[in-house]
């Protein structure tokens, strides 16, 4: 079995989500994603903060200075083709006010209302969405497993057992 790893950073003030409509990604093209992200590179592969800073970097010029509360929050694992896609999803809030552009597609701060409505990966919209309804009022790591019926999202807790 193949492994895809992947990452993405969502943006969150208010009510708010900063989203990208990709456009010409062979992954994810022509849907709503989080305002960076992609695939690890080989010397991150055991590190996927370092592997979303080098994205914000490369397709949003944003350092890890001009964003605040960068943190893990959903680890999403989905079975494609025989090949198992984990998505590292983080969420920060930025630091600077200056009018940011992609160079993956356009960005859109969306109502949280209307998340439900975005066409997006079939792992990211559930995350998402679960984020929205649950994940912004407390500070857990969630895992989701993607099947045919759903995504299904349990906390993790850190134990020695």
């Amino acid at each position: 079995m193949k492994l895809r790893n992947m990452t993405s950073v969502y943006f969150v003030r208010e009510e708010e989500v900063l989203c990208l409509f990709r456009i010409g990604s062979r992954v994810a093209n022509n849907r709503y994603v989080g305002a960076a992200g992609g695939h690890f590179e080989k010397e991150e592969l055991n590190d996927p903060e370092k592997c979303v800073l080098r994205e914000m970097q490369e397709e949003l010029g944003l350092s890890e200075n001009d964003v605040e509360g960068l943190t893990l929050r959903y680890i999403t694992y989905r079975l494609v083709d025989g090949e198992l896609r984990q998505n590292y999803y983080f969420f920060a809030r930025l630091k600077t006010e200056r009018p940011l552009t992609s160079t993956e597609g356009n960005l859109r701060w969306v109502p949280f209302a209307e998340v439900p409505d975005l066409h997006m990966p079939v792992s990211a919209k559930p995350m998402l969405m679960h984020y929205v309804e649950t994940g912004r009022f407390d500070q857990e790591l969630y895992a989701g497993i993607t099947e045919r019926n759903g995504t299904h999202f349990v906390p993790m807790a850190e134990f020695d057992g």
